[in-house]
């Protein structure tokens, strides 16, 4: 069973909804190690002095930035640790916006949100409204010591966490030679572009990625089994996981932290509806009693 990355919350107005950060992706490449052909020993990749050519202990490795060629600031773990960010194991959702609006190139990495205990209700709320509104979820997240930008979006079931790319990371097309202008400008006939739609169409078919493999790793992973036998991992089971404080869980009103979110951001909340018809008073007064304790009738 897949371990989370880490246990922690997601976090939009005052909702903090308990999950767990679980990779959604798995690597399928093959890895190879270097061996010596003259005794198939494992070849060893050992820390250098550039100029002494001596091996370098871990203890004396320090890290270092080059500013310019050949030279060199060294940077103490108290100043990575200065510029590391405060919310680890946090989701925070600053805005929300149409997910539609995010371009393709954005998109680097998937992982699952996994509801924590007794997270389900305001994980369920989460995804459904998401659904509704076609918007994601734009925040900051904090992988293995790196701040990252995040949406968070709704995926059948599952809420998903896809890391964003940075605006700064992208290269502007126009810095590459692109052929500018329109279908006249290129000659290009009104023949020509029919025969292409119809292409186009006599090709189309519904996305299945299923129907995509990686051949070639499966033909080199056969030529491997032939070889050896595959071995069995045990893994022991991992921990349950304490819930973290002020936890939203199922027993949470959710309408007072959303209806209190709402007022923090100057809006209204929507008016409650009337029921229908009004309950008897011995029903209603069970009814409060369980709210307030959160129990259920046996």
């Amino acid at each position: 069973m897949a371990r989370p990355i880490w246990t922690g919350t997601l976090s939009f107005g005052l909702l903090n909804i308990p999950i767990k950060l679980m990779t959604g992706e798995r690597r399928v490449d093959l890895s190879f190690r270097m061996l010596d052909s003259r005794n198939n020993a494992p070849i060893r990749y050992e820390r250098v002095n550039a100029e002494t050519g001596e091996e370098v202990p871990w203890k004396e490795i320090v890290k270092a930035f080059e500013y310019d060629k050949g030279s060199y600031v060294v940077l103490e773990e108290s100043d990575i640790a200065a510029a590391s960010p405060d919310h680890k194991e946090t989701v925070d959702i600053d805005t929300f916006v149409p997910l539609e609006s995010i371009g393709p190139e954005y998109f680097e990495k998937p992982y699952v949100l996994e509801p924590g205990k007794k997270a389900e209700k305001g994980y369920v709320l989460l995804r459904e409204v998401l659904k509704r509104t076609g918007q994601a979820g734009v925040g900051r997240v904090v992988i293995r010591t790196r701040e990252y930008l995040a949406a968070v979006v709704a995926r059948d079931d599952a809420l998903l966490l896809l890391i964003l790319r940075f605006a700064q990371e992208l290269v502007d097309p126009e810095e590459y030679k692109l052929p500018e202008g329109g279908m006249e400008k290129w000659k290009i006939t009104a023949r020509e572009v029919d025969m292409a739609k119809q292409l186009i169409e006599s090709m189309s078919s519904e996305w299945n990625p299923a129907d995509y493999k990686d051949d070639f790793r499966d033909r080199l992973t056969k030529v491997i089994e032939d070889r050896v036998k595959s071995k069995h991992v045990v893994r022991k089971p991992a921990a349950e996981e304490s819930l973290p404080e002020n936890a939203a869980t199922n027993v949470i009103d959710f309408a007072d932290l959303l209806k209190r979110s709402l007022e923090k951001k100057g809006g209204k909340p929507p008016p409650a509806k009337k029921a229908a018809k009004k309950a008897p008073a011995k029903k209603t007064t069970t009814t409060t009693a369980r709210k307030r304790t959160g129990r259920k009738s046996a």
